[in-house]
């Protein structure tokens, strides 16, 4: 994490913030100086992810939100622009998401629909919400986290692929309406993160083959040519360079983040 990053006065909302990438990332810039507004399905997860930060000095509010209905999307940003009075809403974190795995044939129509609501549609919702107002401030930064599987195929993915897919074009079509307007939108492609997502992949790989936990581990490992899990904070370290004041910000990027030994590796 770069220690100059500052954004001390600035307000951030950071989605699927109660566990995960999402909770590493509003840590991340809570401990940068930022107002966090922590917002996520589950009440107790973002409750305690707010109450963990504000032990830390920092000002940070839970918000139930379900990035996938736009009505609880506009009650997210009413109460983040309650919440953050003072400052301004100035970053946004779509980290929110779910996984899921099965042959293409037998991915329901439901679940499909789910897995690009969570992901993509909530995208669109939470971004439409909160760029426009700092598009009329001349700043703001905007994270989406993708995936590896945005980029590429994979196996037994299907639905999780072309989601994550939408995300990255979705970024990549925004950021040439945002070019010159000082806000900047750019997506973190990582590979398998240390996450309970990745934990719920690792165990349905042991019931459906029954490997080892170990055995599974570097299965799943090696479908995507990785050494090790990436940690959680190495994703929030990331994000938090796409948030830096300075100019040099990219826009409209989908960076991947692969481990290599003990560092990170981002490319895009």
């Amino acid at each position: 994490m770069s220690a100059e990053v500052s954004l001390a006065g600035r307000g951030a909302v950071v989605t699927g913030g109660g566990r995960g990438i999402g909770a590493a990332i509003a840590a991340a810039l809570a401990a940068a100086g930022a107002q966090v507004v922590v917002a996520a399905r589950s009440t107790a997860e973002i409750e305690a992810v707010a109450t963990a930060l504000r032990a830390r000095g920092a000002r940070a509010w839970p918000v139930v939100c379900d990035v996938s209905d736009e009505a609880s999307v506009d009650s997210l940003a009413a109460s983040a622009r309650q919440h953050l009075d003072t400052v301004s809403i100035d970053v946004l974190v779509n980290a929110a998401g779910d996984g899921g795995a099965g042959p293409f044939e037998r991915i329901t129509l439901a679940a499909w629909r789910a897995m690009l609501d969570a992901h993509a549609t909530g995208t669109f919702l939470c971004t439409r919400a909160f760029v426009p107002a700092m598009r009329e401030r001349g700043f703001g930064r905007v994270v989406n986290i993708a995936s590896v599987a945005g980029l590429e195929g994979a196996r037994f993915v299907s639905h999780y692929c072309a989601a994550k897919h939408a995300v990255v074009g979705f970024t990549r079509a925004v950021a040439t309406e945002l070019e010159g307007s000082g806000v900047t939108i750019n997506a973190l492609c990582p590979g398998y993160v240390d996450t309970p997502m990745t934990a719920r992949t690792i165990a349905n790989v042991v019931a459906r083959t029954g490997r080892t936990h170990e055995d599974a581990l570097r299965a799943v490992l090696a479908s995507a040519n990785q050494e090790r899990l990436l940690a959680a904070a190495e994703v929030a370290a990331a994000a938090l360079e796409l948030c830096d004041v300075k100019s040099t910000v990219p826009n409209g990027r989908a960076i991947t983040l692969m481990p290599k030994g003990d560092a990170c590796i981002s490319r895009s």
